[in-house]
């Protein structure tokens, strides 16, 4: 059967790839500890729950605006100033059926064949991918764990070239929990003014899982604002990873082009959905905070855990809830049947003789590490490093 070549520019997703077999593993009665969740393990908060159920008895059953319903995009807009003191009018706002597909509009309204677009590592496995599909060249710039894997401003300039188009990140970042400091965005705007064709998304879809104090966006410099496309959603923040949410805050031409493009690929979000999403960003924050609360005591433990394999270096994730240990010191190891090449035979050999499921790093750009979530309860996090101690043990 003869298919689009499409397909062929881009690769499944590795952490769905992972969730797929630790999901047939469980069906077969095999015990697996999931430590690859990129999904909190808490339940949607009940005030948000409610205003689902409200709005199904309201009848919001129908086809809604492309670019999302007015009051949400209004109540996106009072996030925005009351958590990051940026103004935004609804206009330049478009929700989405999540934040994956905020990505992808905005990555298509921009870029095309030829252009390249520059991304730091690790990075979000969709970004290349998404790239790749609109025709773009994929220009990665390798970061350091000396440097909290956060790109540098020399580094930035002379990736910095004049097919340059579009400039992508995270903070807080998947998978490394890098968060970049008000002072770090500053030294990137400095190479960024002189540079004007370069487009900047900043993906903060972590924002409110963020160990180290206030959240900071780039948008928050005037220079570069009209360039920045803020990507952000429902998902992390407020475990509504199922309700498909996300949204952007970007110049009124990018939002216009991107309700331009959703228009014919998905038209509006969920209706429900986006009724729950207005309580969810005007309502009460508590749960959210305690969910907070929750991955700083886990990021505590899971340090420790860390810390007690031998051949690891792993530094402190300052957001987000993943650890991103350096693993190379175990290539070409063997416990005599499985030898371990690399990171890819690393989760393999975790997920069939430890059954602990992780992520390889190879699919964020960082070959020499995987990605260990810690997305779940104390116990299965301590049950899931044990195996794994014991797993790696056996490797002479």
């Amino acid at each position: 059967m003869q298919l689009s070549s499409l397909l062929s520019r881009f690769n499944e997703p590795e952490t769905l790839k992972m969730a797929k077999l630790g999901r047939e593993l469980r069906a077969k009665g095999i015990d697996i500890t999931d430590l690859s969740l990129g999904e909190p393990d808490f339940d949607t908060p009940d005030h948000i729950k409610l205003a689902a159920k409200a709005a199904i008895d309201a009848n919001y059953s129908h086809y809604t605006p492309v670019s999302g319903y007015l009051d949400l995009r209004q109540a996106v807009c009072l996030k925005l100033k009351r958590d990051n003191g940026l103004d935004y009018t609804p206009e330049q706002i478009v929700v989405s059926t999540g934040a994956k597909h905020s990505i992808a509009n905005t990555v298509l309204s921009i870029v095309d064949a030829g252009d390249e677009v520059i991304i730091p590592t690790p990075y979000w496995v969709t970004y290349s991918e998404i790239v790749k599909l609109a025709g773009g060249k994929v220009h990665l710039v390798e970061t350091a764990i000396e440097n909290d894997y956060k790109i540098t401003p020399a580094q930035l300039e002379a990736a910095i070239n004049e097919r340059t188009r579009l400039f992508m990140f995270s903070s807080p970042c998947n998978p490394s929990g890098a968060v970049y400091s008000a002072e770090e965005l500053a030294a990137l705007v400095a190479v960024f003014i002189k540079y004007p064709q370069v487009f900047i998304m900043s993906d903060e879809i972590y924002e409110y899982i963020n160990f180290v104090g206030a959240h900071h966006s780039i948008a928050q410099f005037e220079l570069v604002k009209d360039r920045v496309i803020i990507v952000n959603g429902l998902s992390k923040g407020f475990a509504m990873t199922g309700w498909r949410l996300g949204y952007i805050a970007a110049p009124v031409e990018i939002a216009k082009a991107c309700e331009k493009l959703q228009g014919q690929f998905t038209s509006g979000a969920n209706s429900i959905a986006q009724r729950a999403a207005i309580t969810a960003l005007t309502g009460d924050m508590t749960p959210t905070r305690n969910m907070l609360h929750e991955f700083t005591k886990r990021r505590t433990r899971v340090m420790e855990l860390v810390q007690a394999i031998p051949m690891i270096k792993c530094s402190e994730p300052k957001g987000a809830f993943y650890v991103f240990p350096e693993v190379d010191q175990y290539f070409g190891k063997s416990d005599g049947e499985n030898i371990i090449n690399d990171a890819d035979d690393l989760c393999m050999y975790f997920l069939n003789h430890a059954n602990v499921s992780t992520v390889t790093g190879r699919a964020f750009g960082a070959p020499n590490c995987i990605r260990i979530s810690f997305a779940n309860s104390m116990e299965n996090i301590e049950r899931g490093f044990e195996k794994i101690r014991i797993a790696l043990e056996k490797l002479k």
